[in-house]
């Protein structure tokens, strides 16, 4: 096979324009597949990343919807929960609307149980618990805006008001945050429930949504289910379901993103077949007679076959090697970039093991029909045609 791939080489060379616009489409298609399959990989190990031993509650309405603060007592009490941290979106501004921050209240002791993956050091805990403006930032938002600790800063919320009818609180900086692993963001900043719930001009008393630690995660069912039929039929339903469930439920508001990704990814690929394909019929058309000199020399109508479909996949595989190999450099270097928010962003062994066996079929479709006419060609025939 190897040592016709001069031959192959030289017909694919005949026409070097339509060989290259040829070669680009089929490198920007698996380009795409593969950013496209890192994707939707990377939305996947999100979801499995999320902590098994964590229960979100919210309430049955919708996220948007607060719950009576009482709640978060009676929710510490279930058997099976360690611990509860209430959260408050406070939805942060800082200087303009351009710089927008997240910003969430909740308890400095309950959430550094729930969250044990979030390190701060016993001082700057220590500071976030006594100081009631205290504010604690991730070290990417520290990072981004130059801030350290010790500094104070004003944020402004699009939501609350204060009872003073202003709408900017003042916090001070007194520690920053790193994260082991993926369980909590990096460019946040959380401050203390108190602080808020006493600063509000309507709206006291309501937590927003709350993650709760269960004792053994097999029983985060269980416990979920005590949760919400302790508050059935009440004025106040809530909806409980583990941190999994709670982000896919999130990605899937947005849309099925597995099968939004699979329908633009097959529509590249169509469009590339069908170049492909008319590539392939128009260079067998333009070789008939060459096709009958070489079945006068006495190649066979299997290796004619044999021929085109070398010189099919030859195309599909060289063309689908180089998007995939620039799609995972762009994955390696995007993917620094984003691990705030994506944690793994890469493209894997699957993906081009899928790729490979793509370009093989892809290969085999588009040149199947050309090879074919080829080996029934018959040497009269050829050598009439003109």
């Amino acid at each position: 096979m190897f040592r016709w791939l001069p031959l192959v080489w030289a017909n694919l060379r005949r026409r070097k324009l339509r060989l290259v616009f040829t070669f680009i489409s089929i490198l920007l298609a698996f380009l795409m597949f593969g950013m496209l399959d890192a994707l939707r990989t990377s939305l996947s190990q999100a979801i499995n990343l999320a902590g098994a031993d964590r229960l979100m509650l919210q309430s049955k309405v919708n996220i948007t919807v607060s719950n009576p603060r009482s709640h978060f007592e009676k929710v510490k009490a279930v058997p099976g929960v360690l611990a509860v941290a209430p959260f408050n979106w406070f939805g942060g501004v800082f200087k303009d609307s351009k710089q927008q921050i997240q910003v969430q209240a909740t308890d400095p002791d309950e959430f550094m149980k729930v969250y044990p993956e979030v390190h701060l050091k016993p001082e700057e805990l220590a500071a976030w618990k006594n100081d009631r403006q205290a504010i604690v930032i991730g070290q990417a938002l520290a990072d981004q805006y130059g801030w350290k600790v010790g500094q104070r800063i004003p944020l402004r919320s699009e939501i609350w008001r204060k009872t003073d009818g202003t709408d900017v609180w003042q916090f001070n900086i007194v520690g920053i945050y790193t994260v082991s692993g993926s369980g909590w963001d990096k460019r946040s900043a959380m401050f203390q429930y108190d602080y808020f719930n006493e600063s509000l001009q309507f709206g006291k008393d309501m937590v927003g949504w709350m993650v709760i630690k269960v004792a053994n995660p097999d029983d985060s069912e269980k416990v979920a289910n005590r949760i919400d039929t302790m508050f059935a039929n009440s004025s106040n339903e809530t909806k409980t379901a583990t941190e999994r469930v709670f982000i896919k439920q999130f990605l899937d508001q947005v849309g099925n993103i597995g099968l939004i990704l699979v329908s633009v990814t097959s529509a590249v690929f169509f469009t590339m077949l069908l170049v492909t394909a008319n590539t392939m019929a128009q260079s067998v058309r333009e070789r008939t007679n060459e096709i009958g000199v070489l079945k006068t020399l006495g190649f066979s109508g299997q290796s004619i076959l044999g021929l085109v479909l070398l010189e099919s996949l030859f195309l599909t595989f060289t063309g689908g090697l180089a998007g995939l190999g620039l799609a995972w450099v762009f994955a390696n270097a995007l993917g620094e970039g984003i691990k705030d928010y994506f944690p793994v962003f890469e493209i894997g062994a699957a993906t081009f093991l899928v790729g490979g066996s793509l370009m093989l079929a892809f290969g085999l479709v588009t040149g199947m029909w050309p090879a074919l006419t080829a080996m029934r060609l018959k040497i009269v025939d050829a050598l009439r045609r003109t």
